[in-house]
């Protein structure tokens, strides 16, 4: 696919690299928190973080659901940063995502979750950033910088560190074999050729995504890039969420991009695009060789991340059809500090 020059024309191109780098910076840390973990297993793990990063978090939530069977719960930093109430989380594992380790709420929530006796865990970008230095333990990204105010890279890489975290506590090998396998895999995905939805997804006034399992963070995170780069309306959706009332929106010719996975929660996405279609939505689902081809299925979980990748490709021609430099979206900057 042509793409246009930018930040993340390029830098999403620079997953594979980044993976085989946070193979070699993650292992030390990996293999302290696994220990850690056997010793003292947690009864709940929560995450905390914001933006595409709680989508990461949402990723995490069905790795450590699905493969260790473990409750996953989302924490509201506001209750540390402005009710200021103490969450009795004593020797459970605590887990914040971020690109930055600078926003003062996700900082505060985990300094409390760690007085309260958690075990805490930052996935960051940045090993020297102030949530770093307030977590037990560091599992980095090894994303580099990151240029463009949207995420890509460190999005990936984040998908990539909790995969890694799921396959080596589960100690589940086929899941470590296809995480090795990733950056290739990644690479292939980002030459695919999406342009079939193009037309429709830039004149577009609204839109939907849809996924499920491993792919409901994945239909998330496109949602928020549509809404950050290209001006676009998406909300995003688990396949069976949107029949309990969305499914009110559909009407002739609306669009609905489906990430469709690759496990036991295929069937029912499958029945969900069909019901869709004879309703006249214009939908446009994975793994149809004449709207969105895909990569031979591999391994659930990491068929998920390579979908991201291949989105990221059909964005910034979504966001030059549209006229909008997908490197500067209006209101938007870097780092985002909240409490």
């Amino acid at each position: 696919m042509d793409e246009p020059a930018g930040g993340i024309a390029s830098e999403f191109r620079e997953v594979p690299d980044i993976l085989l780098r946070q193979a070699k910076s993650a292992s030390r840390p990996l293999a302290e928190l696994v220990a850690r973990l056997r010793h003292k297993p947690p009864q709940v793990v929560v995450t905390c973080a914001r933006g595409s990063s709680a989508h990461a978090a949402t990723f995490g939530k069905y790795l450590i659901e699905r493969h260790i069977g473990v409750p996953v719960a989302a924490a509201s930093p506001s209750i540390a940063t402005v009710y200021r109430r103490p969450l009795q989380l004593r020797d459970q594992l605590f887990i914040a995502v971020s690109q930055s380790g600078r926003s003062d709420d996700l900082i505060e929530m985990t300094s409390a979750a760690r007085a309260a006796g958690a075990l805490t865990l930052a996935v960051v970008n940045d090993e020297h950033s102030p949530l770093a230095a307030a977590s037990d333990i560091v599992l980095p990204m090894a994303a580099g910088p990151e240029r463009s105010v949207a995420a890509t890279k460190t999005f990936v890489s984040s998908l990539a560190a909790l995969l890694r975290l799921a396959a080596a506590w589960a100690d589940e090998s086929d899941l470590a074999a296809a995480i090795e396998r990733l950056p290739q895999r990644l690479a292939a995905a980002g030459d695919l050729d999406w342009r079939a939805a193009l037309d429709a997804l830039a004149h577009a006034t609204s839109l939907v995504t849809i996924g499920r399992g491993p792919t409901l963070a994945i239909a998330r995170e496109a949602a928020l890039k549509l809404k950050e780069t290209c001006d676009l309306h998406a909300e995003p959706f688990s396949s069976a969420e949107f029949r309990h009332g969305p499914i009110a929106l559909v009407a002739p010719s609306y669009p609905i991009l489906m990430f469709m996975p690759t496990d036991a929660a295929a069937a029912g996405m499958r029945a969900l695009a069909a019901d869709l279609q004879q309703k006249g939505a214009r939908v446009f689902a994975t793994g149809q060789p004449k709207d969105l081809p895909t990569l031979p299925p591999d391994h659930p979980d990491t068929d998920a991340v390579c979908l991201i990748q291949s989105f990221y490709a059909l964005l910034v021609e979504i966001a030059a059809r549209r006229g909008i430099d997908a490197d500067r979206p209006r209101h938007l900057q870097k780092v985002t500090r909240t409490r």
